[in-house]
């Protein structure tokens, strides 16, 4: 029999997880399937793992994953896909903000389909700041026009995937990931599937502006070489600029239409401005260098200090 396995990541979920494995296994009654649920508990400091332990010890398709400390959202949701021997994998978050009502639909869409992928566009953020919209909704475009490859708009990591993508995620070495940049550059075939995103039942936020700029961050510098491209632009627009002054000044000093002495102002300018291009340059390398620096020493991308039901 097919199988289908649902990964969780958690962290500090205490709040929503009793209503979360309700809602989840009502849903998953529905199928015709086999099925368990994979919650990862990312090094939570409340009751989350003490909760996710009595659950496992009561249903043993609750199969749980205690990181050694938090190692974040993303190595999370990769645990739970490398820890995972199902014919598809469905991710999605602990807060309810993907109903887990939709998951019967999506399984039902992408057997349909014959899909590879079914990944979840939101149509709309339900009780989210003006801010966070605009600012998630112009990243996502940010990105398609940065990177080399493109990327579903206004999608999360709301989405199911079969076991041909988990095989092949399971090859890819990098630590520093952004699954559905990931997922998407994987291929096969991968098809939308609309829905409303709900608000949180309960807790706040576990990505905050200084959070999603890593995030950001991130996908940036592993799916994009542009921000290399637009310093080596400014580069050669300083240097235009150099030459333009120089010219003007040496000409200004034949013909006597300026008087270079007099020109502090377009000299303290010009010395801002080039500073300001060189200290941004050596700022976006540094970045790229400190990926590579990450990327070098190899660490783990996460460490299990317990695992429960597998």
């Amino acid at each position: 029999m097919a199988k289908l396995s649902i990964i969780i990541p958690c962290y500090n979920e205490e709040a929503s997880l009793a209503e979360c494995y309700r809602r989840t296994g009502t849903a998953l009654a529905e199928l015709d399937c086999e099925t368990e649920i994979i919650y990862v508990n990312d090094g939570s400091n409340d009751r989350t793992r003490e909760i996710l332990d009595t659950m496992a010890g009561e249903d043993k398709r609750v199969k749980v994953i205690h990181f050694s400390r938090n190692f974040g959202h993303q190595p999370a949701v990769s645990a739970g896909i490398k820890n995972c021997d199902s014919d598809w994998a469905l991710i999605m978050d602990a807060d309810l903000q993907d109903p887990p009502e939709l998951i019967p639909d999506i399984l039902g869409l992408c057997r349909a389909e014959h899909a590879n992928s079914v990944y979840c566009v939101r149509r709309s953020r339900e009780k989210e700041s003006w801010f966070k919209q605009f600012t998630a909704r112009q990243f996502y475009r940010m990105m398609n026009r940065m990177s080399e490859i493109e990327f579903p708009l206004d999608v999360g990591d709301f989405r199911l995937i079969d076991r041909k993508i988990m095989n092949e995620f399971s090859k890819l070495k990098e630590n520093g990931k952004y699954i559905r940049g990931l997922v998407s550059w994987i291929g096969f075939k991968q098809i939308p599937y609309y829905y409303e995103r709900k608000a949180r039942i309960a807790g706040e936020t576990k990505y905050p502006l200084s959070k999603m700029l890593k995030f950001a961050s991130t996908a940036l510098l592993y799916f994009s070489k542009k921000p290399l491209q637009i310093m080596i632009g400014l580069g050669f627009l300083a240097v235009i600029i150099g030459i333009v002054l120089a010219i003007w000044v040496i000409l200004g000093k034949i013909y006597g239409f300026s008087n270079a002495e007099m020109g502090w102002t377009s000299t303290i300018t010009v010395t801002v401005f080039f500073g300001g291009v060189q200290l941004l340059t050596i700022g976006v390398l540094g970045q790229y260098i400190g990926v590579l620096f990450d990327e070098i020493k190899d660490r783990p991308e996460y460490i299990i200090d317990e695992k429960r039901n597998f």
